[in-house]
């Protein structure tokens, strides 16, 4: 028996009636891992070893009524989160043989609720690009369509779910990060609040930077987040208050919810088919008792230069020996704009680090009004492989064309997208959601109500 496609909640149960064991599911996981993973490369380095030590000990715990939330269920990690034990490389050959002693806060609390780590998904490299290929793991590809990527930088994670592999990944995002490939795969995901799930140690992107999931349904990805969520005193932006009980959200429904419907955002241009998809996905939320009004714009003037002076100065700051003593063996691209990021004086930083704050305030008073701010998650469907833009917006740059997802790292508001339907190439699209400051809740009570209005996880890519 085959357990692909099976959500992490319907594998749950069956684990839990003893009809299926962990072990058996683990080692269907990996032999399907091992079928596919010539075509969409969505691993790094695989974990077979550790994923059926921890599926044993996770028998073991079911039998005794011990069981953690996620306990025998398969999952993925990307390679920007330490597993200890396994090579931690951010999709970099001069870190092909860097390997972590210890375990990521977040994999720390998968890894006590039972879940079984397969392996570390791909990643471009330092997570710079919003496709996933790197010199070192090379292209990761699209379950949909093999000749198109997955987006990035969390596009192993993506692919991997999108094809049945896992029901979930612990993925990170920096500026879209889950919410590209969740949009370009037909696929949940979900960047927690800021803050929300621990980051350890400090990445490279730290005021930037956020831990959350990716999925095929809105629940498992709320079980998922539920699990790595919580104040960690090793993260010097934790989030203290208690952890919402995510899974029981998902129960809610979403009458009464107060929705701005953004197409462009104020300056955004998007493929007119994404657009007509999005529109049409952003009105149903009528039909499920909320009220939505068209916001033009939303943010005002797009943010880009405040994002890219906090993500590349810091990658750039950091790695700026390793540029200048192996940059051969670098990709090009994210050598040459984080090149671009350095350089700039003391006051022309802060004078960025001011706006983002007045645009934080923007934004906080925006979500006084508003409960929910829904629009394209990406301008376009997925493109060709070999890209690092898509075509017709070369004026962008690796990240910069991701017109919608960046500006929410700036504000560290929760964020997700969620499909919303198939272009005529059968392509999937995502509507973005983002919510008030630690309003998961909101998200996810929307997010569900749309699925079982809108179910999408009943459809497969060819690739299956």
């Amino acid at each position: 028996m085959s357990f692909a496609y099976m959500t992490a909640l319907e594998l749950k149960d069956l684990l839990a009636e003893r009809s299926i064991s962990p072990v058996e599911l683990v080692e269907d996981t990996l032999a399907r891992l091992e079928a596919l993973e010539p075509r969409i490369n969505a691993f790094v380095n695989r974990t077979p070893e550790q994923a059926l030590a921890a599926a044993r000990e996770a028998e073991r715990a079911i039998a005794a009524g011990e069981g953690g939330a996620i306990a025998g269920l398969p999952v993925s990690v990307k390679d920007l989160v330490a597993v200890a034990g396994v090579p931690w490389t951010f999709g970099s050959r001069p870190f092909a043989d860097n390997v972590p002693d210890f375990d990521a806060p977040s994999v720390e609390r998968v890894r006590a609720a039972g879940g079984c780590i397969v392996g570390k998904s791909t990643t471009s490299e330092f997570g710079c690009k919003a496709v996933t290929d790197s010199p070192l793991s090379g292209i990761t590809r699209n379950p949909w369509n093999l000749a198109k990527t997955p987006g990035g930088s969390s596009g192993g994670g993506g692919a991997s779910v999108a094809a049945g592999l896992t029901p979930f990944a612990v993925c990170t995002d920096g500026g879209g990060s889950i919410r590209i490939p969740s949009a370009l795969c037909g696929l949940f995901g979900i960047k927690a609040q800021f803050g929300r799930v621990p980051l350890f140690p400090v990445p490279a992107a730290p005021t930037l930077s956020h831990v959350g999931a990716v999925a095929r349904t809105v629940r498992d990805a709320a079980l998922l987040v539920g699990v790595m969520a919580g104040h960690d005193r090793r993260d010097a932006f934790g989030v203290a208050e208690p952890v919402p009980d995510f899974l029981a959200a998902c129960d809610e429904g979403a009458e009464g919810l107060r929705i701005a419907w953004s197409p462009t955002l104020g300056y955004a241009t998007p493929d007119p088919e994404v657009a007509v998809l999005c529109e049409a996905a952003a009105r149903r939320f009528e039909a499920l008792g909320c009220t939505v009004e068209l916001v033009e714009d939303a943010l005002g003037a797009d943010p880009v230069e405040l994002w890219m002076a906090e993500f590349y100065g810091g990658i750039g700051t950091k790695l700026k020996d390793l540029m200048a003593e192996r940059a051969d063996e670098l990709d090009p691209a994210v050598v040459a704009t984080l090149g671009a990021g350095l350089g700039g004086s003391v006051v022309e930083f802060f004078t960025q680090v001011f706006a983002r704050y007045e645009f934080r305030e923007r934004m906080r008073q925006f979500f006084e009004r508003y409960d929910l701010l829904l629009s394209p998650t990406l301008p376009c469907a997925a493109f060709d492989v070999g890209r690092d833009t898509p075509p017709g917006l070369g004026a962008r740059n690796i990240v910069s064309w991701v017109y919608y997802t960046y500006p929410f790292n700036l504000t560290g508001q929760p964020a997700a997208s969620i499909p919303a339907g198939f272009t005529a190439e059968g392509l999937p699209v995502g509507l973005q959601m983002v919510a008030g400051i630690n309003r998961e809740v909101d998200i996810l009570r929307a997010a569900a109500a749309f699925e079982e209005a809108a179910p999408w996880a009943d459809r497969r890519p060819p690739l299956a």
